[in-house]
């Protein structure tokens, strides 16, 4: 099969050809896996981190990538939940043990034994991929594959940080950063929350426009002050001023839920400007987001049909990957980047 591979870390400043394509056997699925054959994934943030080393691979070499779309080629002897054929999708969550106390409290996410698609098991930057069954979802009809690819992790992380906001109807949401999750959030927050107001803070001017043109109440550049105080905060940025900045603009009480599954070290210094009393005081808190449980996934599959949340979309041939990836380093972004695998 043809497949993007990452041989090793790569500083994306020296090097914007990190992966390289190449051809793989054929994975054959386990006893209890499928065997997918990919139409589209998603290219997110997340490769970055693996790239540069700030989350990197267990081994090399890997294939990236974990937002996949494909359908069933084959399954293992033990399968029941799918027949060859089928659509399916696959997310960040690969496997976990099931048997641990998070397992068993329904929170698999901070099991520590989580293993994750593009990262601990091989993803879908290539033609095959294989999955256990029951980490596996069924796509609804309503999304083409290219549409459902982004929902599988821009989506359900965002879903999930929405949860953890604790946002009631009404109450004032921000989003700091406005790419591939949190413009899935905007379309969320429209509908489940319409009395609840969304305040963007972007750097580009073109994040602002596009949030406007989604119905955000206002949209602002990083560093101002929001026009109201915030009862929570979703930062899906990878750096950390913004989330200092985020914080002076909560609400007593009010939440900040960092959607990054790893920040860059360029303007840490910046947490040395942290002030008590304007930022942390009266009851803020700060909460991280860590993974995804499938239960996200499937809960978030289900609203995005019902409502329905399309996500806007910049497709990639399977060789332009690299591309896709500089293209997200520059935060070149509106909306989501998938690439199509033909």
């Amino acid at each position: 099969m043809k497949a993007l591979i990452l041989n090793h870390l790569v500083n994306l400043a020296d090097n914007v050809h990190p992966l390289e394509l190449t051809t793989l056997p054929d994975p054959v699925p386990q006893a209890n896996e499928i065997l997918v054959k990919v139409a589209a994934c998603g290219v997110c943030h997340t490769e970055l981190d693996e790239i540069e080393g700030r989350m990197p691979p267990p081994q090399f070499p890997i294939v990236l990538g974990h937002q996949v779309l494909g359908r069933v080629e084959s399954i293992g002897e033990y399968v029941t939940r799918f027949q060859s054929g089928e659509r399916v999708g696959v997310a960040w969550i690969h496997s976990a043990c099931g048997q641990c106390a998070a397992c068993l409290a329904g929170n698999e996410n901070l099991c520590r034994n989580f293993r994750a698609t593009g990262r601990d098991a091989s993803g879908g930057y290539a033609e095959y991929l294989t999955v256990p069954e029951n980490f596996a979802y069924r796509i609804p009809d309503v999304f083409s594959d290219i549409e459902a690819a982004p929902l599988l992790c821009a989506g359900a992380i965002g879903y999930r940080s929405l949860l953890l906001t604790g946002l009631r109807e009404g109450q004032n949401l921000g989003l700091t950063g406005f790419g591939a999750s949190a413009h899935l959030v905007l379309k969320m927050v429209r509908q489940r929350y319409p009395q609840s107001r969304v305040f963007v803070f972007a750097r580009s001017e073109a994040e602002r426009a596009f949030a406007r043109e989604l119905g955000a109440t206002w949209a602002g550049d990083i560093a101002d002050e929001s026009p109201e105080l915030l009862d929570a905060i979703i930062d899906t940025t990878p750096v950390w001023t913004p989330m200092v900045e985020a914080l002076k603009n909560l609400t007593p009480g009010g939440r900040l839920v960092i959607n990054a599954i790893r920040k860059e070290n360029a303007d840490k210094a910046v947490l040395t400007q942290l002030d008590y009393t304007k930022h942390l005081w009266l009851e803020k808190e700060i909460k991280s987001v860590a993974n995804v449980t499938r239960r996200d996934v499937s809960e978030f599959l289900a609203l995005a049909a019902e409502i329905p949340i399309k996500p806007e979309v910049q497709t990639y041939a399977l060789a332009g990957a690299n591309q896709a990836l500089i293209d997200l380093k520059a935060r070149q972004v509106r909306g989501a980047k998938v690439l199509v695998i033909e």
